[in-house]
């Protein structure tokens, strides 16, 4: 029976009830010595609170889309067949577009939790060796003939550690959240990409390329977006793809739009952080160098060049707000910083009312098909800040606090 879903939550609550409730009969009917009557007492407690765990869990897992399967929430499941050293470019040598065209087969997913339109399938890095479940949501524009010609803006939008690709479609609704706002043209029609990023049993990559390990790096910088751009009219440039993440996956979307603005020229992080070692299953936290060189702040000041990229960064205190202060603080043009401040905690229920407003400011980032209306800043130029609350918290409404110079 699959970790996640209806049927499953459905049958651990039942279990839980069964194990509190049998115990209620057969309490003062057990016979046999004292010791033996004991212990069989306290082992119906004992499965009775057992029982009442897995429910909590499995409710917890559905609500926060933590782990997809059996062998992620084992740490059994690894989706690396191969780690070759990549160089420093992670390209191997074959450049973001070489190779042969990758052709792939997509179904409609059979979870209806992650709403309407949302497809899948299975990809096999060729260049990073790696291989994972790649879900795409194209835009209600993507079939109407009027652009037919068009290539559409791409986002790949990566779950936090330990989470699953799903997470953005199930607990975020951003699917739902961005149709009916394409549709009035108030972002542009993006091609929503969520691949799998928990590829280490147990561990999370930090989304580095470490050789022997994981190429992490490559498999979502290179390996999925030429797949997407092979199968969908999409944007094949860096202006035409961005990167969003929330939690450890917004730790990543900073890293990967730094390291790579000929890949991405936007990046959001959603309660992110600079050091690695704010996850500690990080692959990339324990070892002095790693943790140094794929800190998001590392990589911009020592940077060749300031990197053509703009960044929307989001936290609260204490929780990603610093980290992006410090990145704004850090940037130099062209590099373009914008960091806002939240209140509510590291919770989904944060991170789902911004949705709206991060993607009309990517909208104002990113090219293709066509310009719309609004934005987080319309004037462009310099970043700003604002200050959002979960609802039900107690702090004002939007106020702008600071600006990038």
């Amino acid at each position: 029976m699959s970790l996640t879903g209806t049927p499953f939550f459905v049958t651990a609550v039942l279990m839980a009830a069964l194990a509190v409730t049998v115990p209620l009969f057969l309490w003062h009917k057990v016979d046999g010595p004292v010791v033996v009557r004991g212990a069989v007492r306290f082992g119906m407690v004992l499965l009775a609170q057992a029982a009442a765990v897995v429910a909590v869990f499995v409710a917890v897992n559905n609500a926060n889309g933590l782990y997809d399967n059996w062998g992620d929430l084992l740490g059994t499941a690894s989706h690396v067949g191969a780690a070759p050293d990549l160089g420093v470019d992670g390209t191997g040598g074959r450049g973001v577009s070489g190779g042969p065209r990758v052709k792939q087969t997509f179904v409609p997913v059979d979870d209806s939790g992650m709403g309407p339109g949302v497809r899948v399938t299975h990809l096999t890095g060729r260049v990073s060796g790696a291989d994972g479940e790649v879900y795409v949501w194209l835009p209600p524009q993507y079939s109407d003939p009027a652009f037919k010609a068009k290539d559409f803006p791409v986002v790949e939008i990566l779950p936090g550690y330990p989470g699953s690709a799903k997470d953005w479609f199930s607990n975020l609704d951003v699917n739902r959240q961005l149709r009916p706002l394409m549709a009035k043209g108030e972002v542009k029609p993006f091609i929503l990409v969520a691949p799998r990023t928990s590829l280490l049993g147990g561990e999370d990559t930090g989304c580095a390329n470490v050789p022997g390990v994981v190429d992490a790096d490559t498999w979502l910088s290179v390996d999925v977006r030429k797949m997407v751009s092979d199968n969908f009219r999409a944007e094949t440039g860096a202006r035409g793809w961005g990167v969003a993440g929330i939690s450890a996956g917004a730790h990543c979307a900073a890293k990967l739009a730094i390291e790579h603005p000929d890949r991405y020229r936007a990046g959001v992080a959603l309660s992110g952080y600079n050091d690695p070692a704010a996850e500690s299953d990080s692959i990339t936290a324990n070892d002095p160098v790693l943790r140094r060189e794929t800190n998001p702040l590392w990589i911009l000041t020592h940077a060749k060049h300031p990197p053509r990229t703009s960044l929307f960064l989001t936290g609260q205190h204490g929780d990603g707000y610093e980290d992006g202060l410090a990145l704004r603080k850090a940037a130099k043009a062209p590099t373009k910083v914008w960091v806002q401040r939240t209140y509510g905690g590291h919770l989904n229920v944060v991170w789902k009312p911004l949705l709206p407003e991060v993607f009309r400011w990517l909208s104002g980032r990113l090219s293709g098909v066509q310009d719309v209306r609004g934005g987080l800043h319309a004037h462009g130029g310099s970043g700003g800040a604002a200050a959002l609350q979960a609802p039900g918290s107690q702090r004002p409404p939007l106020r702008h606090e600071s600006r990038h110079p």
